[in-house]
């Protein structure tokens, strides 16, 4: 499919930073330091399942996060295709822009064991941990998702923080690398530390976001993410305070790095896979890569939060979105890496070049070598989130 300089909006939300310490703080304290009575035990979380006799559900999403149709932004092909086919109706919400801003609006409800009003929430895996962790979440029957169970890509199935993926089921992924320009650079960019060269000096960004940015600079000091430690956590912190202090670094940012990098004011940054397939497509001298050391793999997760009145029509549309017709549509649209690998296949069948030719995008499809330097990161926990928070937002100017 072409591409389309629009679909790199949803990026600026989507992957958002936490940009103040009371905020942070806060949500640490409900996550299990000062609010116990914010945990809901299994028994709590469910109600009366209005599913049979009530053919709706309601799906609370990121904007652009969709597939649309290009003469009618208003119609939603694999959306409308899911509702024509089971008659069940679904009131789609593009409501989420920050992970945290959202949090704030729905927690009070979950909170106080009252109904969210929705049956499907999208959020990312670091956020989607805390939601697991509080007991905000129901667990899928997997039974009733044929499709997720048997297509998943295998390094989506067990975060640290749902084993399993019981309670989480990744929309969309990406990967936290480095991009660069190749020909303003003169060079390759193979190494996390890489960044540290001195012709880089003031031409440096890193994403400001602590859930964004920790883990591919362990990864570059040869930490298994999956099972980091303060002790990781602190040495990059060290690392990052000593490359601000000689200037390497020209700035911390969200997604806005993607105009410095266009500028040439900025010659290599920390970068969302996303963002980097439309970049190119105006600069193929912008390069993205998973360093030799690994990078994160991430995810945007569907939920079912608790009390949500429609499960099993929910959990039936989580399936749909399995279904490697289903989930090849949706890839070409937004441009991340797909959750669903068999898609790679029915992209590559296409009749349409540039759709075709998406099935060759290991930024959609990582290719094997890539695929073994991708790993989830361990969540940081409540405990940790507080002083975590403290020490990164001193270093980036929060």
């Amino acid at each position: 499919m072409p591409q389309n300089s629009s679909r790199t909006t949803p990026a600026l939300s989507r992957r958002s930073l936490l940009r103040a310490l009371g905020g942070t703080a806060a949500l640490g304290a409900l996550a299990g330091c000062g609010v116990p009575a914010a945990y809901v035990k299994a028994g709590d979380r469910g109600v009366t399942d209005l599913s049979a006799r009530d053919h709706r559900l309601v799906f609370a999403n990121w904007p652009l996060y969709i597939d649309v149709d290009d003469n009618n932004p208003n119609k939603r092909p694999t959306l409308d295709a899911f509702e024509k086919r089971t008659g069940i109706s679904v009131d789609y919400i593009e409501e989420i822009n920050d992970n945290d801003e959202f949090f704030g609006k729905i927690s009070p409800a979950l909170m106080n064991h009252q109904s969210t009003g929705r049956d499907i929430i999208v959020i990312s895996d670091w956020m989607c941990a805390r939601f697991v962790r509080l007991g905000w979440v129901q667990k899928m029957d997997r039974a009733q998702q044929p499709n997720v169970a048997k297509y998943l890509d295998p390094l989506l199935r067990s975060p640290a923080f749902d084993p399993g993926r019981l309670y989480t089921v990744p929309w969309q992924s990406g990967i936290t690398g480095i991009a660069y320009n190749r020909k303003k650079l003169g060079r390759e960019i193979r190494h996390v530390k890489d960044l540290w060269a001195s012709d880089l000096k003031g031409r440096v960004t890193l994403l400001s976001g602590l859930d964004e940015a920790f883990a591919l600079l362990m990864q570059g000091n040869g930490v298994d993410i999956t099972k980091w430690t303060a002790d990781d956590f602190y040495a990059v912190c060290d690392e990052v305070q000593q490359q601000v202090d000689r200037g390497q670094i020209r700035r911390f940012t969200g997604n806005d790095y993607t105009k410095d990098l266009v500028s040439d004011d900025v010659l290599a940054c920390q970068a969302y896979s996303g963002d980097v397939i439309q970049l190119q497509a105006d600069n193929p001298d912008i390069r993205f890569v998973v360093p030799e050391e690994g990078a994160e793999l991430w995810s945007d997760s569907l939920m079912i939060p608790d009390r949500a009145a429609h499960k099993a029509n929910a959990e039936r549309l989580i399936d749909y979105y399995y279904e490697p017709e289903v989930a090849a549509d949706l890839a070409a649209w937004v441009n991340y890496v797909c959750p669903v690998p068999a898609a790679q296949q029915v992209l590559a069948a296409s009749k349409d070049k540039d759709t075709a030719a998406l099935a060759d995008n290991p930024l959609i499809f990582p290719n094997t070598e890539m695929r073994k330097r991708l790993a989830i990161a361990r969540d940081i926990t409540s405990n940790e989130r507080v002083d975590f928070a403290k020490r990164w937002n001193k270093i980036v100017g929060l």
